[in-house]
C-alpha cells in the first residue's frame, strides 16, 4: 500500500475541450488511488476538478478549442491541494461565493455549489503572470 503521508505531485496539461475530460479524470483518479487515498476522497476530488474544468471550458473559454488547462495536484501533510490554471479572460472571483439558489430547480448551474461542498477550500488566487485564472482547491484527508 502507498504511504499516505508521503509528499506526491501530479502535473497534467490538456486542451480545454469536453473530449479531454474523461482522460483527465482517469489520470487524476489513478494518481490519487496510487497515493493510497480512500475512495471517498478520490471521488470528491475528481468530481470537484471535473466541475471546475467544465466551467473553464463552458464559461472561461466559451468552447474555444484552442484553450488549455493546467492541473497541478500536490499531496502532503494530510491534505490534497489542487491548482487549476487557464489563460482565458479573468473571471470574477466572487463566482465561487454565489451559486444559483438550490430551490431554483433546473438543469445545470450547480458546479460551484458542488465544488464548495466537496472541497474544504476553493478560491481564486492571482496567477503569477497576472493572466487568466488560477483556482486553488484544498481537500483535507
Amino acid at each position: 500500500m502507498a504511504d499516505r503521508g508521503a509528499d506526491r505531485s501530479l502535473e497534467h496539461s490538456f486542451p480545454a475541450t469536453p473530449e479531454e475530460l474523461q482522460g483527465s479524470r482517469d489520470c487524476l483518479r489513478e494518481n490519487l488511488q496510487a497515493w493510497g487515498e480512500d475512495d471517498r476522497i478520490v471521488q470528491d476530488v475528481v468530481l470537484a476538478v471535473d466541475e471546475a474544468c467544465q466551467n473553464v471550458i463552458r464559461h472561461a473559454y466559451a468552447g474555444d478549442p484552442d484553450g488549455r488547462i493546467q492541473l497541478r495536484v500536490e499531496r502532503r501533510d494530510g491534505e490534497i491541494e489542487v491548482w487549476l490554471r487557464d489563460w482565458a479572460e479573468s473571471s470574477d472571483p466572487r463566482c465561487l461565493e454565489r451559486g444559483r439558489d438550490l430551490d431554483d430547480v433546473r438543469p445545470g448551474g450547480l458546479g460551484t455549489h458542488f465544488i464548495r461542498e466537496l472541497m474544504d477550500v476553493a478560491e481564486f488566487v492571482e496567477p503569477p503572470d497576472g493572466r487568466g485564472n488560477l483556482l486553488r482547491m484544498l481537500k483535507r484527508t
